[in-house]
């Protein structure tokens, strides 16, 4: 626990303070504004972190202005990921307007960021299926052919904070990087109402074939790293497209289905045949569900899969969790696939399972509390995960390369 008692408040608070690695945060004043907020009060919350995000904005457009590009561009990293923070607890249809404003704001401050770079990150538009696709081509600093790292976010991430997830991490040791948002995920979902899909492969292939198109990316080292449900829909692409050579789950998950099944006050024996019936046991989980979305902090998680996924009750939002399971898929993967576990992490409950059911070169690292690496997505201690993947990411493209040379 870092400050509150509930463990919402709590996650979300690591999860944003764990960006100070990657610039996208100051312990200090991450600290001083979450003593600002009433414990369980999303209201509190929000107009705390956006008092430090308009604060940390303003500060770096005066930094900008005087020509003081470093000052400006962290300023503004900081802006982005404390917008992103405000919003999260509001995520839910109808979307508030609260949310679309903070979240163009947190997209505006990391374009402000993105533009002050050592070397530029590049605004993208991925066509896919008569639209597009947003993101950036965040350029290795030494610039040139290098390997590119795709890094694929999850349910309430957006293209802006995989930054800090993966792409600050993957320019330090001389990879590109490419970030952006799918269906489901920041702009689609804010801006254009557009949900997740079973179908994510089709998603990264469009931006497969983005990425190859560029003369700076070595299309023969190409990695995808999923985080939090990234880690369900980058592994359907390393199964189904040949292009990706390895792959990085944080944590690895099978199914979606699975995951919310187990969390059913239901004997296993009857949660076996949902969603189909048994008739009670599905009466049962629509009140049971239905009241657990009313609370503001239990129902969070229900409430913003009813928004991400585009339906309209708990009961639908489990009913539609049975399309994206994937266990079929798993030892259609080829590529090398480095799978993360985290112990005090329950949504990566199926990650060794994962393991274990892959027949490609595979790696398994599971990082503890102990070492202050124990949450989700490895909120308490990037460094070391980044520490762990990249070395392991970096000996197999060095060993490809070698191979080619010989």
């Amino acid at each position: 626990m870092m400050l509150f008692s509930d463990e919402l408040y709590d996650g979300q608070l690591l999860r944003t303070v764990g960006h100070c690695t990657y610039g996208g945060a100051e312990l200090g004043e991450c600290w001083a504004t979450a003593g600002e907020v009433r414990p369980g009060d999303r209201e509190s919350w929000y107009r705390a972190w956006t008092k430090l995000a308009d604060r940390t904005a303003a500060a770096a457009e005066v930094s900008r202005r005087a020509g003081r590009r470093a000052s400006a561009m962290r300023a503004f990293l900081r802006a982005s990921n404390y917008y992103r923070n405000a919003y999260i607890f509001h995520l839910e249809a109808p979307l508030p307007t609260l949310v679309r404003d903070a979240y163009r704001r947190h997209r505006e401050a990391f374009a402000g960021a993105a533009a002050l770079m050592p070397r530029p990150a590049e605004r993208l538009a991925i066509p896919f299926e008569g639209g597009a696709l947003p993101g950036y081509f965040v350029p290795a600093p030494s610039g040139g052919r290098r390997p590119l790292v795709i890094s694929v976010g999850g349910y309430d991430s957006t293209a802006e904070e995989s930054y800090f997830f993966n792409a600050a991490a993957a320019g330090e040791r001389g990879y590109h990087a490419l970030i952006f948002d799918g269906p489901g995920q920041g702009e689609l979902l804010i801006e254009r109402g557009i949900p997740f899909r079973p179908d994510w492969e089709k998603v990264i292939s469009a931006v497969l074939d983005a990425a190859i198109a560029r003369p700076d990316v070595d299309g023969q080292r190409i990695a995808i790293i999923g985080e939090s449900f990234g880690g369900y829909l980058a592994p359907r692409a390393a199964a189904l497209d040949p292009r990706i050579a390895a792959c990085i789950l944080d944590p690895a998950q099978i199914g979606l289905f699975r995951a919310v099944r187990r969390r059913l006050p239901l004997p296993a024996s009857v949660s076996a045949q949902l969603p189909a019936g048994p008739a009670w046991a599905i009466a049962l989980l629509r009140f049971v569900l239905g009241r657990m979305a009313r609370h503001p902090t239990k129902g969070w998680a229900l409430r913003r899969g009813m928004l991400t996924h585009g339906v309209a009750t708990p009961w639908e939002y489990l009913v539609e969790t049975a399309r994206y399971e994937q266990e079929e898929l798993l030892q259609q993967i080829r590529c090398p696939t480095l799978v993360c576990d985290a112990e005090s992490d329950d949504i990566a409950a199926f990650a060794k399972e994962f393991y274990d059911r892959l027949t490609c070169p595979r790696a398994y690292l599971c990082f503890t509390a102990a070492e202050g690496a124990g949450a989700h997505c490895i909120s308490g201690n990037r460094a070391l995960f980044h520490e762990r993947a990249f070395d392991w990411l970096d000996s197999l493209f060095e060993e490809a390369a070698h191979s080619v040379a010989a």
